[in-house]
């Protein structure tokens, strides 16, 4: 009986235990496939345990906000408060007022080159010889 399900598992080109070792790997497979829901049950109880805890800290982070003093409110600048800020820059001896952008750099200048191009010529189309 064995030897029948081992010629109608044979794949052609193969040896004779090929077809024998696919059927083996396929039950594997499918039993993999059956056992797996029960993995999954067993990470219901971790996970109602991680949430449980992930609960906890959030009603201890609520307890702590509610402890904490509210936060005063900034008063508006007043004017006794303002200080005069230093000047930074003595005026002109002209009156001129300062500047408020700095000033233009004008463009590089590229030097002068001597008469004609730089770059060889070409005589297109050539003039046949």
């Amino acid at each position: 009986m064995l030897q029948d399900i081992v010629t109608a598992l044979t794949l052609p080109g193969l040896p004779d235990w090929s077809g024998l070792v696919v059927l083996v790997l396929l039950a594997l497979v499918g039993l993999a496939y059956l056992l797996m829901p029960f993995s999954v049950f067993g990470l219901k109880g971790r996970l109602e345990a991680v949430e449980a805890q992930l609960d906890e800290i959030q009603a201890e982070i609520r307890s702590l906000a509610q402890r904490m003093p509210e936060p005063t409110r900034r008063r508006p600048p007043v004017e006794e408060d303002w200080a005069e800020p230093a000047p930074a820059y003595r005026a002109a001896s002209d009156g001129a007022p300062p500047r408020l952008h700095p000033p233009i750099i004008p463009p590089a200048a590229w030097p002068e080159r001597g008469p004609g191009r730089s770059e060889p010529r070409l005589d297109w189309p050539r003039q046949p010889r």
